[in-house]
């Protein structure tokens, strides 16, 4: 899978019979049933066009996994496994005794008609212009309008501005203390309603975004929620490695709890919250930060990395609370295009989670964490060195080096005192009246010639 690119196409098996692609590039063919995902298949050209008894086959292996997954009678909700995946709870008596199921599949494929006006959209951004364009081009298409969308701008010079001016809904916040955890701090301080959703500025929704997580938080008693992460696009090398050798953002299509329970059974090995989700696609009620505390803006990019958001699921379960991964949530993310970009990611990735794991715990005393740092990374490095060696991909061993490059760099964390003493609070911190100090809230419609400091930003 490293030479053509592929194509991602959208398939909808509730209405084709017959697939048209004439299978001349590969594909990664993500299915649907209305607006409801199903999963997806990569696909070399030999492998297309996919007949009709083999796009039955889809259709019949999807909808069983999706009514299992959402129908109470056979099971529903599953609960998150070990690894994060779903852990069946269906029956024979009770699939055998399941009625209706194909009108049961429609049913669940209804898109959403929740109102999203008490939802806040925070979007951070740092010196992307054309592609927080594009990321505010799709918030402004959903079919239930959010009831404010935030952009926090984090660059030096309010870089962002420019774009938002012709957005009149947007709400512009400049914050230019730098840091992806300060920038979504400062989104929350902001926000005026009861959920927040937060997506990327390489990011664009799908048009049921908001109306899905307004309904997942209707129908279920969670403090945050996560959604699906597709890949938007799959032209170079560096992002079908990133995709298809590193897991994307995950490929799940099924709604999962994560749970005390789940918190308990991983725990002992430094509990996996990373499977929650994606930072790309989450929300949470107001609650939960009045509970917990905010972002660590010690995590995250901009600072050490990255894991500001799994540390906070970290916070909510080990609290009690419970965490909802619904699919229906969709998201479509541009994954970095150069090697030496998509490098710089997945090293930061590591980085950050190995501060993660020191904050977590220094926060618990979850010895778990610690273990993972010394035992279960490097194993991993190890296992993933031998495979790549007899049967990896082109370039994993290349991709391995970026990640013990960001092992590495995180150890740092377990020796710098100060660092791990200078912990974040865990209640919101009040705005300041010092301009320094505080994100400040500026009209965009505000002249651009009256920017002071054009220096570039500087992690």
């Amino acid at each position: 899978m490293n030479g053509d690119a592929f194509r991602v196409r959208q398939i909808d098996l509730g209405s084709v019979c017959a697939d048209a692609d004439a299978g001349d590039t590969p594909s990664l063919s993500i299915f649907w049933w209305k607006d409801l995902p199903l999963g997806m298949r990569a696909s070399l050209p030999d492998e297309l066009p996919y007949s009709e008894a083999r796009l039955r086959q889809f259709a019949a292996e999807f909808s069983a996994a999706q009514l299992a997954a959402r129908s109470t009678p056979l099971g529903a909700p599953l609960r998150a496994t070990y690894e994060g995946s779903p852990k069946s709870a269906l029956c024979l008596t009770a699939a055998l005794g399941a009625e209706g199921l194909v009108g049961r599949l429609d049913e669940l494929a209804t898109a959403s008609s929740a109102s999203a006006q008490h939802i806040s959209v925070v979007i951070c951004t740092r010196d992307r212009g054309p592609a927080l364009a594009e990321c505010l081009q799709s918030v402004a298409r959903q079919r239930s309008a959010p009831g404010e969308v935030i952009v926090v701008d984090n660059s030096r010079d309010g870089s962002a501005r420019p774009v938002c001016i012709g957005f009149p809904e947007v709400r512009y916040v400049h914050e230019p203390r730098p840091g992806l955890s300060v920038a979504r701090s400062a989104g929350i301080r902001e926000s005026r309603q009861d959920i927040i959703a937060f997506t990327d500025d390489d990011v664009e929704v799908h048009p049921g975004w908001t109306a899905e997580i307004a309904r997942a938080f209707e129908e279920r008693d969670v403090e945050a929620l996560t959604g699906l992460v597709l890949p938007a696009r799959l032209d170079t090398i560096a992002q079908r490695r990133f995709q298809f050798d590193m897991g994307g953002f995950g490929t799940t299509f099924v709604p999962l709890l994560f749970d005390r329970r789940f918190f308990d059974e991983t725990r002992p090995s430094g509990a996996h919250v990373w499977k929650i989700g994606a930072g790309a696609n989450m929300a949470f009620r107001r609650s939960a930060f009045d509970r917990v505390g905010s972002f660590d803006e010690r995590l995250g990019a901009g600072a050490a990395g990255c894991s500001e958001d799994s540390e906070l699921w970290y916070r909510l379960l080990a609290t009690g609370g419970t965490c909802l991964y619904e699919p229906r949530a969709v998201v479509f993310h541009h994954h970095r295009r150069d090697w030496p970009g998509f490098r710089q990611q997945i090293r930061a990735y590591m980085k950050g989670h190995v501060a993660a794991l020191v904050t977590q715990y220094d926060n618990f005393g979850d010895r778990g964490n610690i273990d993972r740092i010394w035992k279960q990374l490097p194993a991993y490095f190890l296992r993933t060195f031998v495979k790549a060696l007899f049967e990896g991909p082109p370039g994993r061993t290349r991709i391995l080096a970026a990640e013990v490059e960001g092992w590495l760099a995180g150890l740092q964390f377990l020796v710098r005192f100060g660092w791990r003493k200078r912990r974040t609070s865990n209640w919101l911190r009040k705005k300041i009246d010092d301009p320094q100090g505080a994100a400040r809230t500026i009209p965009v419609s505000k002249s651009l010639s009256k920017r002071s400091d054009r220096r570039p930003f500087l992690p």
